[in-house]
């Protein structure tokens, strides 16, 4: 260690968690709509908000007719587990792993549905061979690796005569990348990432195959009441028209709405992308101009732009944690310490609801605290 001064500009917002993220620039609790709480979420206005969320979604995310988006219980995971238990079993199924969730979807697989997959697996940081993936199966994937900061390049994998479904988590990529409508069967995703919504609530997207996987197949095993999307072999459409199967809350609608409506301010999905793009540059920079810091995704291509995870050169865990706490003392850096499972490091979100500014007045506090404990 040093006497190396503390930096003189601090990041205004230094919310740099990987979920929940940060919230939309200019967020106020007394900004939000309030005349749909206390009420039912049947009624009629609880069923509007409802409707304009769904609206909002589809329009920003710019899914073809073709594709039904609804609101589902128990977040990203929720969605994606309701997607396993009602729609795996007829085919056989491949699971692609290269960080902590797309292992717990190998784990739903293997363990709770009993389905033996064919597993591709990568270390953190690497992404498996994707050409290995045989499309006659249905396929698992993580689109953005929350926890690694590795991504799949783009869709031109996931083959377009394929006879399996594509099951792609994206809830660190939707509002983030262009996403391939037309090679995604199933996706999902949470509002507290990249919206920087609320956590507890899901978003589950389906198109035509996975409807029709839904109305032609019943699985082996029960199915809970809350992962039910068929009623007497038809898809139950309210779910995708704002009837949700539980009850939501409709502060955490309220909050998603408004994160919507700043994504309509910045000009759309693509304002959004643009966003977090120029983040992800700029943090970029920084990385590029300090030997000691590095990218855990080595290969630009599948390197993510939301979730990006560096190495610090000489950190062990404990010296991760203590740069995290010297950050939150300070007030210029939330919740930066690497996932839990993944290689000691730090992992800084750099979603559209990052201000670059942050970003970049957030590189001086690495080289404070590298210093600091060293």
């Amino acid at each position: 260690m040093t006497d190396m001064l503390k930096p003189d500009v601090r990041p205004e917002r230094p919310y740099f968690s990987s979920g929940p993220c940060a919230k939309p620039p200019g967020w106020a609790a007394d900004k939000l709509a309030t005349d749909s709480l206390g009420r039912s979420h049947r009624s009629k206005i609880g069923k509007a908000r409802l409707k304009r969320c769904i609206d909002l979604m589809r329009g920003h995310l710019k899914l073809p007719d073709s594709h039904r988006i609804g609101i589902v219980p128990g977040s990203d995971t929720g969605a994606y587990e309701m997607a396993m238990w009602t729609m795996l079993g007829q085919r056989p199924v491949t699971a692609v792993a290269w960080e902590s969730f797309g292992e717990g979807w190998v784990t739903d697989a293997v363990k709770q549905l009993k389905l033996d997959p064919t597993i591709l697996r990568a270390d953190y940081g690497q992404l498996p061979d994707l050409g290995q993936v045989d499309w006659s199966t249905d396929v698992l994937f993580t689109w953005n690796g929350t926890t690694s900061g590795v991504r799949v390049p783009d869709g031109e994998w996931i083959a377009a005569d394929r006879e399996g479904l594509s099951f792609a988590d994206a809830t660190s990529a939707v509002f983030a990348y262009d996403l391939p409508w037309d090679r995604i069967d199933v996706a999902t995703f949470s509002w507290q990432k990249v919206l920087g919504g609320e956590g507890a609530h899901g978003v589950l997207i389906l198109g035509p195959r996975a409807v029709e996987r839904l109305e032609s197949y019943t699985p082996a095993w029960p199915l809970p009441k809350l992962f039910r999307l068929t009623s007497k072999g038809k898809l139950i459409e309210g779910i995708f028209s704002g009837e949700t199967i539980n009850t939501p809350s409709m502060l955490a609608v309220e909050d998603a709405i408004a994160a919507l409506e700043w994504v309509e301010s910045i000009g759309g999905h693509d304002g959004a992308i643009a966003r977090t793009n120029a983040n992800a540059a700029a943090l970029d920079r920084i990385v590029e101009s300090r030997p000691w810091l590095g990218h855990l995704a080595a290969d630009p291509a599948s390197r993510s732009r939301t979730s990006v995870c560096l190495t610090v050169e000489g950190a062990d865990e404990a010296r991760i944690k203590a740069m995290a706490a010297l950050f939150e003392a300070e007030g210029t850096a939330y919740d930066v310490a690497g996932y839990r499972d993944a290689p000691p490091g730090l992992r800084i979100w750099c979603g559209a609801t990052v201000e670059t500014t942050d970003i970049e007045a957030l590189g001086p506090w690495l080289d404070w605290a590298y210093d600091q404990t060293a």
